[in-house]
This record gives structure tokens, sequence and C-alpha cells, in this order.
């Protein structure tokens, strides 16, 4: 898949109220900027990144990103084993 389109439209990538409070619950983080959290990990180099359906999914660190491929939302994010 062609992830040069997400990271061409990294600054739109945003999440809701929501969306911050449950990202920061899943990964357990310690930051109220979890948006450019999210962003630094999809733009590191070792990040694997894929669409399926309508989402982007964007692997790191065995962290799991999920981001709607229409809205630029980050629906989610959780660690994987």
């Amino acid at each position: 898949m062609d992830k040069e389109v997400l990271l061409s439209n990294i600054d739109k990538v945003h999440t809701t109220e929501m969306g911050i409070e449950r990202i920061k619950k899943k990964l357990k983080l310690d930051t109220n900027d979890v948006v450019e959290y999210c962003k630094n990990k999809v733009l590191n180099k070792k990040c694997n990144i894929y669409k399926q359906g309508k989402n982007w999914y964007c692997e790191i660190d065995n962290i799991k990103i999920t981001i709607n491929s229409y809205s630029y939302t980050i629906i989610t994010a959780h660690t994987i084993h």
C-alpha cells in the first residue's frame, strides 16, 4: 500500500477527546499530547504502515495505531505482543 498518502497528510492526523483518553489508558501514556506522540511513532522510519479496508495500521515498538484513512482520525492504539 502507498503509505506516502498517510505520511504526506500527517498534519491532518487528529483524534477526539474520547480518543485521547482511550489511547492514554491503553498505552499507559503520561502525556496530554497523544496526537503528537502517535504522529512521531508513525513518522519513525521503522514504523510498519499498511492499509486494510478503511483504516491505516501503524506498528512500531510493540504498539499498533489505527487511523481512519478518510478522516485521519486516530481511532485507537494498543500494545501488541
